[in-house]
């Protein structure tokens, strides 16, 4: 697991700059809830996520986890109080194994979300979920308490794949997951992995038409990379496993992006694919928008009125400072304007509806001529103001971004 960031010391009780409060109103409000705990730590994992075993009984374990979230939850209520909170527009509560509480605790915590701020009407409320651990008695339980997305984590159709990946769930129970979760309303996401580890073309294919079988109404496809400190990344240092290869993951997103295409879903972000713009998965979209948030749980980053803050990682330390009645943030960064455009050019690009042409500086401005001669940048978009990458943009996005902060193009002879 990365270790956290350092930043500023982080105030006990919690409260934010006057300045960041002020600001509190002016863009949608979003709640993120961390659940830090899997059965089994899969090898590529660097998440913030321990086992049962891993805890020894110590901190916010699944029995006490919703006590300790909900705390924060009023900690957060109270930092926030006398500033123009709106409506809770999005909740997402991720892992780890969100599903590993009971669904009743789950339930809770977005309960106390909507006692502290109230939900916007057509919220969106989202779960990550291990397909083994989606019965329809838990569908049921979720719709019912006011979630209405689950995502799931299928990540590959084939066997040997799942293997590598040390995931444990079994194939099958991802199409009854998905149709626990259609009975009752749920939107379903999938998400998968391309890029493991011995996973042929063929393959990748396989798990692309297993899950267009399933008529998800959105699709997250992520190539697999190799984190520091993880197992996967142990074994590829001993050469018991071979590195990721940068052109079959190119290989790999091209096909996804064309089959995904072909079945009628449309590419919204460089790794997220929607049915219809209503499928799309708001929460997310708010992160690349700059939106606010608060992070609920261990490890969980915040961003609001351009303070950002991260909470401790471990479920003890995290379930003790809450019980102090201290916050459990382990620091925090005011962000400068240099930043905040950075970001807004960095997570903007990101995004099919491109960015506004003129919020990138000049000498990224002239680099985009070149990038679209080079098929990275869509030429109509620009016309009309906006980057929006091409396919082969999307593939190289980390390029295109760079050039865009950094670069100074000298404009062509006529």
């Amino acid at each position: 697991m990365p270790a956290l960031p350092l930043g500023d010391p982080a105030p006990a009780d919690g409260s934010l700059p006057p300045d960041a409060l002020a600001q509190v109103g002016s863009r949608r409000f979003g709640v993120y809830v961390h659940v830090p705990f899997c059965r089994v730590r899969c090898g590529y994992c660097d998440f913030n996520t321990y086992t049962i075993p891993e805890l020894g009984g110590h901190g916010a374990g699944v029995e006490t986890y919703a006590e300790a979230a909900l705390a924060e939850v009023a900690l957060a209520r109270r930092a926030l109080e006398g500033a123009a909170v709106p409506a809770v527009s999005t909740v997402f509560v991720g892992g780890g194994t969100p599903t590993m509480l009971a669904p009743g605790d789950l339930v809770g915590v977005v309960d106390g979300v909507a006692d502290a701020w109230g939900l916007q009407a057509g919220v969106e409320v989202t779960t990550e979920a291990n397909p083994d651990t989606v019965t329809p008695q838990v569908a049921e339980t979720l719709a019912a308490g006011g979630f209405t997305r689950v995502s799931l984590g299928m990540q590959s159709a084939v066997p040997h794949v799942l293997a590598t990946l040390e995931r444990t769930h079994d194939p099958a129970n991802v199409a009854a997951a998905v149709a626990a979760c259609r009975a009752v309303g749920l939107q379903v996401s999938l998400d998968l992995i391309y890029g493991t580890p011995g996973e042929s073309l063929q393959d990748w294919r396989t798990s692309l038409e297993t899950a267009l079988a399933l008529e998800p109404d959105h699709v997250s496809a992520y190539a697999l990379t190799v984190e520091e400190g993880t197992k996967l990344a142990s074994q590829v240092r001993r050469g018991t496993v071979p590195m990721p290869e940068d052109d079959d993951e190119a290989d790999k997103y091209e096909l996804a992006d064309t089959m995904l295409a072909g079945a009628g879903y449309d590419w919204y972000e460089i790794s997220n694919w929607a049915r219809a713009a209503d499928r799309q998965c708001r929460h997310n979209v708010a992160y690349w928008a700059g939106d606010d948030w608060w992070g609920i749980g261990p490890g969980a980053h915040s961003h609001v009125g351009g303070v950002r803050w991260w909470n401790v990682k471990h479920p003890a330390a995290y379930a003790a400072r809450l019980g102090e009645g201290t916050s459990p943030a382990h620091g925090r960064e005011v962000l400068t304007p240099g930043q905040r455009h950075d970001e807004r050019v960095l997570l903007g690009v990101r995004l099919a509806t491109g960015l506004p042409l003129d919020v990138v500086h000049p000498p990224g401005r002239r680099a985009v001529a070149a990038m679209i001669a080079e098929g990275l940048v869509d030429g109509a978009a620009a016309v009309r103001g906006r980057v929006v990458l091409t396919r082969q943009g999307r593939m190289l996005a980390d390029t295109v971004v760079h050039r865009l902060l950094t670069e100074d193009v000298e404009p062509a002879c006529p």
